[in-house]
């Protein structure tokens, strides 16, 4: 579906949902061998030892697939400006070799710039799922979005 929503089509308390993405154990290990290389990421029988019983995918991986998942919806594509930053990252549970995530967005505050009438700022909450429903991260972001032509105060 394409959305391509501006910054004037978010409201506090909206919501948006992802379709998902299942993590292979081989997707998991290349990504971690990259850019995450701990054992419990990397390492078969260490990972097996460790505390979580097995191989789990980096946090990094995770907050990365969310991302993705998240843009291909094509929520804010168009309107997007970037953004100041994230808050509040936290994981959950581990993500396992076969897990399907998803992502729910709340809309949690919108404003329009004062000193930039053709832009202003969404603060949305992310809540990354498994397939089972739990919540295994969750995050906020402040993004920067474009007002449709001709919008302003």
């Amino acid at each position: 579906m394409t959305r391509d929503l501006w910054l004037d089509d978010f409201r506090p308390g909206q919501r948006f949902t992802t379709e998902g993405a299942t993590l292979s154990e081989a997707q998991i290990m290349a990504f971690a061998f990259e850019w995450d290389p701990q054992p419990f990421h990397i390492d078969k029988p260490a990972a097996a030892r460790s505390p979580y019983g097995g191989v789990i995918a980096s946090g990094f991986h995770t907050l990365l697939v969310a991302f993705r998942l998240i843009l291909q919806e094509r929520i804010f594509n168009a309107a997007s400006m970037g953004s100041p930053g994230m808050e509040e990252i936290r994981w959950l549970l581990p993500v396992r070799p076969d897990d399907t995530l998803r992502v729910e967005a709340e809309v949690l505050e919108v404003r329009p710039s004062k000193s930039r009438p053709d832009r202003g700022t969404a603060r949305i909450a992310y809540t990354v799922t498994n397939q089972h429903g739990e919540a295994v991260m969750t995050f906020t972001v402040t993004h920067i979005l474009k007002r449709a032509a001709g919008r302003s105060d």
